[in-house]
């Protein structure tokens, strides 16, 4: 027998008028109550992408597998995240050669770009830049100068105590200055790179990266303050370093080449607050990693 053409139908075969008949009418109680849940959804969704972006300003450049870790997501998961914040442009991915000779291609990593670092920044940074540059019209360059060797000298007298405290090894006194660096919101970290045979034992170096620089915008304009922090790095440390990349300059990181196969000098590089000649200290290689 056939069905009645007047008889419901139900499951699939449903008409797609009795399927739209099931759906809540807008403005009822359960049609507030399935939005009300979708807003939840999405306010939770931004809450984890934003603990995905600070795991990636505080660890970067990092990958997903580290992310999943970190945060306990799972790998699909994290790469959703990580795909919506690279679409918003807030991150990016950088290649990073992986340890060892012949270890293949290299490595996915996560960073901030150069639109996520200024999301950081604040509308007296603007303020500042302003100042700074009404001081080098009307009394110079040398005066930016000695404003940004003056600040960074505060720092020195800050860090000396603790990093002399880790002794005379270079490496021990980097991770002393990456861990004081990243207390006050740096977000340091150093990488020992030791050379391997057939280079000569004098190339090994740690890599102390900053991922973020509170005065960014500042140095953008005026890269003696980038200067300025080399040289008070180079003090520190107890031997000459090299800046190969700065945030101000475009790149990923602030990246500082501090050699540690060689002697520590004797005497100190440079005097305390004291501008000295900062370009023999700092030289910018690269404008990005």
């Amino acid at each position: 027998m056939s069905t009645p053409l007047s008889a419901p139908r139900t499951g699939s075969n449903a008409p797609i008028g009795a399927a739209r008949s099931l759906r809540p009418a807008a403005g009822t109680a359960a049609a507030r109550h399935t939005a009300g849940h979708s807003a939840s959804a999405a306010d939770a969704e931004e809450r984890t992408r934003d603990r995905v972006l600070s795991a990636v300003l505080e660890h970067g450049p990092v990958s997903a597998a580290e992310l999943g870790d970190l945060l306990g997501f799972t790998p699909a998961a994290v790469r959703r995240h990580l795909d919506h914040l690279s679409r918003s442009g807030v991150i990016e991915v950088k290649r990073v050669a992986r340890a060892g000779a012949g270890a293949g291609r290299p490595a996915r990593r996560y960073v901030l770009s150069s639109q996520g670092q200024s999301t950081l920044g604040n509308d007296y940074l603007d303020i500042a830049a302003s100042a700074l540059q009404r001081l080098c019209e009307i009394a110079g360059p040398d005066a930016v100068r000695a404003f940004a060797v003056e600040r960074f000298a505060d720092m020195e007298r800050r860090y000396a105590p603790e990093i002399d405290a880790a002794g005379a090894d270079i490496t021990a006194r980097a991770e002393a200055l990456s861990a004081a660096l990243s207390r006050d919101g740096f977000v340091a970290s150093a990488a020992t790179i030791e050379a391997r045979a057939p280079l000569p034992a004098a190339l090994s170096s740690v890599q102390l990266c900053q991922g973020h620089c509170p005065i960014q915008h500042l140095a953008t304009k005026f890269p003696v303050f980038c200067d300025a922090e080399t040289e008070v790095f180079s003090r520190l440390v107890g031997v000459d370093v090299r800046r190969l990349s700065t945030l101000a300059r475009g790149g990923h990181v602030c990246t500082t080449h501090i050699p540690t196969g060689r002697p520590a000098a004797k005497e100190p590089i440079g005097s305390a607050g004291a501008p000295g000649s900062l370009d023999e200290v700092s030289n910018h290689l690269q404008e990005r990693p």
